[in-house]
């Protein structure tokens, strides 16, 4: 912004620092954020969990000036949607900048939300919700398979570092960073969500063979000669011909729609068949 915005006289007096937020109220606003990210509704998606987790910073913000607490709980309440575990880098800066320059830093506060969500959650769908529990839920599963309970805690415990620790932490770094760690991402957010989902796409393909169990047993007779199509074909073609094929005809089927309950009971009856008729290995 060109035009220097004033600084609002409702609100509380500041610390030496010239802080009027404790990290004590920014941990507060990001436990807060954590018990009630699942206060959405279809209006304004996750907007009520914003204004439940930023009440009590505002009321201290603007102390008793009611019509000033007022309007910054209703801008709160307006149409917000991001990857939870990193939306308090956007709600920390937004605090940030209110604490610093009362209502008047409202339309500012919310042309950053609606400016950044998109990308912000580009970023954070590709980390948090693909690359993330594919790397480790594979490695979880593998340990689970060999009997190890290491897999399942590892799971566990990535989840609460990714999704409870983030989620939390990143109102830290909004608040202490605000606009500043937002704008020196910003040349950066395209190409690191382009290689994000690069990544999660290649370690998914890569899984295919190891994890998707598909053989046959039928053979061929040509005179005296006998071979089975699953050594003497398929592999020879490409190993892991028949799972690549299994999921190419899955991914092929959620792109026209079909729910995934149906896939799934389809693949079940698949796979009754192929054991009952024995053409399956």
């Amino acid at each position: 912004m060109s035009k220097q915005i004033e600084q609002n006289s409702t609100q509380a007096p500041a610390d030496e620092s010239g802080r009027l937020l404790t990290d004590k109220d920014i941990r507060k606003c990001a436990w807060r954020w954590c018990m009630s990210v699942n206060g959405y509704n279809y209006e304004t998606q996750l907007a009520p969990s914003v204004v439940f987790s930023e009440a009590d910073a505002l009321k201290k913000i603007y102390r008793d000036d009611d019509a000033a607490y007022r309007d910054s709980l209703e801008n709160s309440a307006k149409y917000f949607n991001v990857t939870p575990p990193v939306a308090g880098i956007l709600l920390g800066a937004g605090l940030a900048m209110e604490e610093k320059n009362g209502t008047a830093a409202l339309g500012a506060v919310q042309d950053l939300k609606v400016g950044l969500m998109g990308s912000l959650s580009g970023i954070g769908d590709a980390i948090i919700w693909i690359l993330i529990p594919t790397i480790f839920g594979s490695i979880s599963a593998y340990l689970a398979q060999s009997g190890n309970p290491i897999g399942a805690l590892l799971f566990v415990a990535v989840n609460l570092v990714f999704s409870l620790g983030v989620k939390i932490k990143s109102w830290d770094w909004g608040y202490h960073f605000g606009t500043q760690l937002i704008t020196s991402l910003a040349d950066k957010v395209a190409a690191l969500t382009e290689s994000m989902s690069i990544l999660g796409l290649t370690v998914v393909g890569a899984l295919i063979p190891s994890v998707v169990k598909l053989s046959t047993n039928l053979t061929i007779n040509i005179g005296d000669v006998s071979f089975g199509l699953q050594e003497g074909l398929f592999d020879k073609i490409l190993l892991g011909l028949l799972p690549v094929c299994a999921t190419a005809i899955v991914y092929q089927l959620i792109k026209k729609g079909v729910s995934t309950n149906k896939i799934i009971l389809g693949i079940i009856v698949f796979c009754w068949l192929g054991a009952a008729f024995g053409f399956l290995g």
